[in-house]
């Protein structure tokens, strides 16, 4: 009902504008200029509320004038109400029949709404007013070849052709419309005339052969390439289009020539070489999956002059498909590693498997060349530091983790972050710096808060100075949550809850450490002597503490007082430093 008013007060509104005498139409017309520059300032300010009731008021007010309703068209657009936006869109461009924005926003909306009919009309307009528009002759090309209306699309070419002069591209479009519509002697003769323009170039040849081709003509068409391969045997183009006959012919022989003369050009392109080993390797696994005749092929490529580092990385993927030894597909990375050494993924592939052959020294190397090639790539920190870590060179590991530091971002890996800082967190303990090593934990917590690894160590080492007792129980349960039956969780857990007094509880704690290791460590077997001694199971605890004596010259680790372990064997009872 409101709509309805409000469309009947428009039309009275504009038949009394229409009755208006000279000078108040004079007002009339300097009000609409006010609210349409009142209009276009909202719109700058992004107060599009405003600017749309501004617009409408000014259509209100003269509905002779275009630039309210293209405005209120782009508007109604972004209201997703399609057909108002266009009807205004229409209005307009009645309204200023020459405006070229109006146009050609007019020909888009019509296209978006697959009014291809209209938006051709439209166009065409555009064109026939503004004959310099190459783009919008390019445009109406494709309308017409969505419209299968190959005649007027030829037509387009051939004025195109005027503008720009004879090329390959405009030829070939032209001869494939020719085809489309079923004009094979025109078609063909099209690429006859470009390739008599340029009859010193075979690849313009080429062309004009596989015009013959798809048009029926195969045999004069074959004997074409085979000329052109005569005189250029190297001709890529021509290689391609007998490769493809000779599997239309089904003729396997030719065909494996083909695809091996392709694969050796010096000039194929990559996408050849990659989609013919595609097609071979497909071949090969439908009949066996014998990787001898597959990996001849890519030897051969990887031996030129000019070899291709995406074939390198396909061939390295291809051997790992067929699981073949980390040794042989180390060195094909390696060549990738020549011909491109900022190819990060080869080279942590190759980190990879040094560090699965315990290889340090050399995860060390290419990690520290990765540093001058790929030096915002965390992962070749933490691979190095890690190397320097297991060879006890903490200086070096803890060097290579805070320089890994540094190129961590937001949208760095989480889980790479947090082992950062907690093998930071290990290596400031062992250099007897536990501020340092509490505030790395912290840290590696911050960026995934169930690291285990880290939980565990840092409830460990808060066990051992006394501190946070309470935090470090909460943090060492949910490792053993995680990993209920783990015995170095058990026993961290077992030890917490005896330095918190707790003897019972640690007491079925220590007995699951020792359930899931029979071959316990000396620690663990000191820590459970402790515990049975506390619990009140004194010769129990004499027992433990002997065989934690028999295992300490057979542990490398340095942890516990060998003294002190004597001494309580000796005293028989439980002593503290």
């Amino acid at each position: 009902m409101k709509q309805t008013l409000f469309l009947i007060l428009l039309a009275t509104r504009l038949t009394c504008l229409a009755q208006v005498s000279p000078s108040d139409a004079s007002q009339l017309s300097k009000r609409y200029d006010a609210l349409f520059l009142e209009a276009v300032c909202e719109r700058q300010k992004g107060n599009d509320d405003a600017a749309f009731d501004l617009l409408r008021h000014c259509v209100m007010i003269d509905s002779t004038r275009s630039e309210a309703f293209y405005y209120l068209a782009q508007y109604y657009t972004a209201l997703k109400q399609k057909e108002t936006a266009l009807a205004y869109l229409q209005k307009a461009s009645r309204l200023e029949p020459d405006n070229e924005t109006y146009l050609e926003t007019l020909a888009n909306v019509y296209v978006s709404q697959r009014q291809y009919k209209e938006a051709t009309t439209a166009l065409q307009r555009l064109y026939d007013k503004y004959p310099e528009r190459e783009d919008v002759l390019g445009m109406l090309i494709q309308l017409y070849e969505q419209q299968e209306d190959y005649d007027n699309a030829i037509k387009a070419l051939t004025r195109l052709e005027t503008i720009e002069g004879k090329s390959e591209r405009l030829s070939y479009a032209k001869s494939n419309f020719y085809t489309q519509k079923g004009d094979k002697q025109a078609a063909i003769a099209e690429m006859k005339m470009l390739a008599d323009q340029y009859p010193n170039d075979n690849n313009y040849l080429c062309l004009y052969a596989n015009t013959l081709y798809v048009n029926g003509q195969k045999k004069k068409a074959v004997g074409i390439y085979q000329d052109i391969l005569r005189q250029e045997p190297e001709n890529r183009n021509a290689q391609l289009a007998l490769l493809a006959y000779y599997g239309d012919q089904k003729d396997s022989v030719m065909m494996n020539e083909y695809v091996e003369r392709v694969l050796v050009n010096k000039n194929a392109t990559t996408e050849d070489r990659i989609g013919l080993m595609r097609r071979v390797i497909a071949d090969s696994e439908q009949n066996g999956g014998d990787s001898t005749h597959v990996l001849n092929l890519f030897h051969r490529m990887l031996n030129m002059p000019q070899a291709d580092v995406e074939v390198a990385i396909f061939c390295a993927a291809y051997m790992n498909m067929k699981q073949m030894s980390n040794d042989s597909i180390s060195q094909v990375l390696e060549q990738v590693l020549q011909m491109a050494p900022d190819h990060a993924a080869a080279r942590l592939q190759l980190v990879s498997y040094a560090w699965q052959a315990e290889d340090h020294d050399k995860v060390i190397a290419l990690c520290r060349d990765a540093r001058q090639y790929n030096p915002e790539e965390m992962a070749f920190y933490y691979y190095q530091g890690m190397a320097y870590f297991q060879k006890k060179d903490l200086d070096s590991a803890l060097d290579a983790f805070q320089n890994g530091i540094g190129v961590i971002t937001q949208e760095s890996n989480p889980e790479i972050v947090s082992d950062f800082y907690a093998v930071m967190g290990d290596i400031y303990h062992q250099k007897g710096m536990e501020r340092e090593a509490f505030a790395a934990y912290d840290s590696c917590l911050q960026w995934k808060d169930d690291n285990i690894g880290c939980l565990n160590n840092y409830a460990y080492y808060l066990s051992l100075k006394g501190e946070r007792l309470a935090d470090a129980e909460q943090m060492s349960l949910k490792t053993v949550k995680a990993e209920p039956k783990n015995p170095t969780y058990l026993d961290t857990y077992a030890w917490i809850l005896f330095r918190q007094k707790r003897y019972q509880e640690a007491k079925t704690y220590i007995d699951q450490t020792i359930e899931n290791d029979p071959d316990s460590s000396f620690v663990m077997l000191e820590h459970a002597g402790d515990i049975y001694y506390m619990a009140g199971l004194h010769d129990k605890a004499l027992e433990l503490w002997q065989k934690a004596l028999d295992h300490y010259d057979e542990d490398a680790s340095d942890t516990t007082d060998k003294q002190l372990l004597m001494r309580k064997i000796k005293n028989k009872k439980y002593l503290t430093k």
